[in-house]
């Protein structure tokens, strides 16, 4: 452990990744380099010396220092790390480092104070072995008599100048996480969310790299903000040729008010380098699997009811979808809404979280008993933050919905917002799931938000409410989890509209869209991973033809698409035919087989020429084995459509490379068959992606599955710790 006394130059590596920080002198870590391994040989003092810029005109006279918390005061004029005021003094800060301490595990821990301002802050900043680099920040209020208004803490990482290209994220329900780039010039590019929720049209991932970027190639830099309420991301290149990469929470105005002794932390702020967009997500999906609490049994095949019955509980009915679950081999079946007091349809009940003693005169025992004695686990859909006015709860409590100004917010989804920041109705809430726990035999919440936060006010005051609710909610998560250590938490929000590393440190899955839409999900998935590994990302088959979008697809194209991720079904099987449920069977029985793989492998995507062809896969962490998929999103530029690459394998490997039942049916406007289909064929892994192989000609909408095996002479099947019997 070093202190003041230690090194003021430190050089952290891990996985491929450097970061050097410059701490000399009282100012705020400075950040010399993040990005590809430099070598245990590099000297940070030449770097330091190196990166000094020359003085240019009509600047100040000395070399502006830029810290990960940039400060007006030092001579930055960008967008300042701290804002914020004491009655409209202490407008600016100059923060002088008091102490710090490094830890051998790459953790550095900074404590600065600012006596003019009578404010002291704490920076953590941290290196993990996945090489993820992250930061958070903790403000407080040393006067003894006035109140600091915090408007905003933000902070940054720096990126060179080969950055030239700026990658984030749009959306909006049932279509999220949509990609769009633009040139990183001079000037800031800010995203600002205010849904109080991460949002469908959250950036996510806010990436920076070289021009024409890709999934295998081309040195990239990402941030992402882990939190689920307000926030913000910007890239930021100053004349000077300064770039940032910033984030933080939105705080809305008089939101954080410190009183004296106060205290506010930031959100983490992760940052990500990579060369090209797979290894930047690698490092992301390394470290949530290293996590204490990521979930490690086998991802259970999920039924979901709701596009089955949707408001129609019976349990006559709900028994028939159960056993038509069980029979094609599903483990977890999920009731979704309309279980509870008043829920007939989407106008009233949310609140009342007792069963309706109309439709379950016995409760839901009935219906959990009948699912357990199949041998599935039971789940069950809440949604804890939202009231329907036609309630009980909202009758007697109106003074629990968020609101200011003395009105009341315009509905969505007839729902308003329950107040969280009144500890009675948050005890009301955790009480409730308690008792539904308590009760009832329950492995699973699937816990929804379906409604932006709008005019978010706390009762009575009507003072802005957003960051206590956040707060609110990540408490009321880790009480259940604390007494019902068992139960896993799906994080749901109108679909994908709550995806972050913040409700993700106390969930084990996202819900990624509403959207089951075979084609619109092969989009939102691919995007998803950016961030997430496979096995945290709802990817359920929906019927043939699509609850949201009308489309009609074959059912191998839309089982192929929810297989790489947490496998399940949204589709009431009561109404399949029996050749569909075999079939969806055979698919059901591939994902338990490949689930060991697809869930601690390596997420890869192709670069490939021709944009209606998108290859994907995942390679095992030994790359002894990898399944992909090669889809046909739409009618392709050129027929036959050429070859594919497979990324990485090991180069030095034989690989034998064939079709993979049942995503094997290659029927396509071709009467010809591809030569290497049928018997398949050995290469290396470096012919495979180099040269590649020439892939079928399909039909749009379809898909195949490839699997390569080290050519050992060994099945797939016989690889210990792969495949699951």
């Amino acid at each position: 452990m070093h202190t003041d006394e230690g090194p003021r130059l430190l050089h952290w590596r891990a996985a491929g990744v450097s970061l050097v920080l410059d701490r000399t002198g009282d100012l705020l870590p400075r950040v010399l380099h993040w990005g590809a391994d430099l070598g245990a040989g590099a000297d940070p003092a030449a770097l330091a010396l190196a990166a000094v810029p020359q003085q240019v005109a009509n600047n100040i006279d000395a070399v502006v220092p830029v810290s990960v918390l940039p400060e007006h005061a030092a001579g930055w004029v960008g967008t300042p790390g701290l804002t914020g005021h004491r009655d409209g003094a202490a407008f600016s800060t100059a923060f002088t480092v008091v102490s710090a301490t490094e830890t051998p595990d790459r953790r550095l821990t900074v404590d600065a104070r600012d006596r003019a301002a009578a404010l002291s802050l704490r920076l953590e900043l941290e290196m993990t072995d996945s090489g993820l680099v992250r930061q958070r920040a903790t403000l407080t209020n040393e006067d003894a008599t006035s109140t600091y208004t915090l408007d905003g803490l933000l902070l940054t990482w720096p990126v060179p100048s080969e950055a030239t290209e700026v990658l984030d994220f749009t959306g909006r329900h049932k279509r999220e996480r949509i990609p769009q780039r633009q040139p990183f010039t001079v000037g800031t590019r800010l995203r600002e969310n205010r849904r109080g929720r991460t949002g469908a049209d959250a950036s996510i991932v806010l990436a920076a790299g070289a021009a024409g970027f890709g999934f295998g190639g081309g040195e990239v830099w990402g941030i992402h903000v882990a939190w689920s309420g307000n926030h913000r991301t910007l890239a930021e290149r100053t004349p000077t040729g300064v770039s940032l990469l910033g984030g933080g929470e939105l705080l809305l105005a008089g939101e954080v008010r410190l009183a004296p002794g106060d205290s506010y932390r930031t959100p983490w702020l992760y940052g990500s380098y990579g060369n090209g967009l797979d290894e930047l997500s690698a490092r992301f999906h390394r470290h949530l699997r290293a996590r204490p609490g990521h979930p490690r049994s086998p991802r259970p095949v999920v039924i979901n009811t709701w596009e089955a019955v949707y408001f129609d509980h019976d349990l006559t009915r709900l028994t028939a979808l159960a056993d038509a679950a069980a029979q094609a081999g599903v483990e977890r079946f999920v009731l979704d809404d309309g279980w509870f007091r008043g829920r007939r349809d989407d106008r009233a009940g949310l609140g009342d979280w007792y069963a309706d003693e109309t439709v379950w005169p016995d409760g839901l025992h009935p219906l959990v008993g009948h699912v357990r004695g199949l041998g599935m686990d039971f789940g069950l859909w809440v949604e804890p933050e939202m009231v329907n006015l036609d309630s009980d709860l909202a009758r007697a409590h109106p003074e629990w919905i968020m609101a200011t100004g003395g009105r009341m917010p315009p509905e969505a989804r007839h729902q308003q917002v329950l107040d969280l920041g009144h500890e009675q109705a948050y005890a009301y809430l955790r009480d409730r799931l308690d008792a539904a726990l308590s009760e009832y035999d329950i492995a699973y919440l699937k816990w929804d938000h379906n409604r932006d936060l709008i005019d978010a006010g706390h009762s009575p005051g009507g003072e802005a409410g957003v960051h206590r609710q956040t707060r609110q909610l990540y408490r009321l998560l880790d009480e259940l989890r604390a007494r019902h250590p068992g139960v896993e938490i799906e994080s749901c929000s109108s679909g994908g509209s709550r995806v972050d590393l913040g409700i993700l440190e106390r969930t084990d899955r996202v819900w990624a869209s509403d959207c089951n839409d075979a084609l619109e999900r092969q989009a939102i998935q691919r995007w998803t991973g950016t961030l997430l590994p496979p096995e945290l990302v709802g990817a359920h088959v929906g019927p043939t033809v699509a609850h949201t979008t009308r489309r009609t697809h074959t059912l191998d194209f839309r089982a192929g698409t929810a297989l790489f991720g947490h496998f399940g079904i949204e589709w009431d099987l009561t109404v399949a035919t029996e050749d569909d449920r075999r079939r969806l069977a055979e698919w059901i029985a591939l994902y338990k087989r490949l689930r060991g793989l697809l869930h601690t492998g390596t997420v890869v995507r192709g670069d490939h020429p021709d944009p209606s062809l998108w290859v994907h896969g995942v390679v095992a962490a030994d790359r002894s084995e990898a399944v992909y998929a090669l889809v046909s999103m739409a009618t392709p530029v050129w027929s036959p459509p050429g070859r594919v690459r497979l990324p990485g394998l090991d180069p030095d490997a034989g690989y034998l490379v064939t079709p993979l039942p049942p995503g094997d049916d290659m029927k396509g406007p071709s009467r010809h068959q591809l030569r290497w289909w049928s018997a398949g064929l050995r290469l290396s892994g470096r012919v495979l992606a180099t040269a590649g192989l020439q892939a079928p000609v399909l039909y749009p909408e379809r898909l195949v599955l490839i699997r390569a095996t080290m050519d050992s002479g060994r099945e797939l099947a016989a690889i210990p710790g792969r495949m699951e019997v």
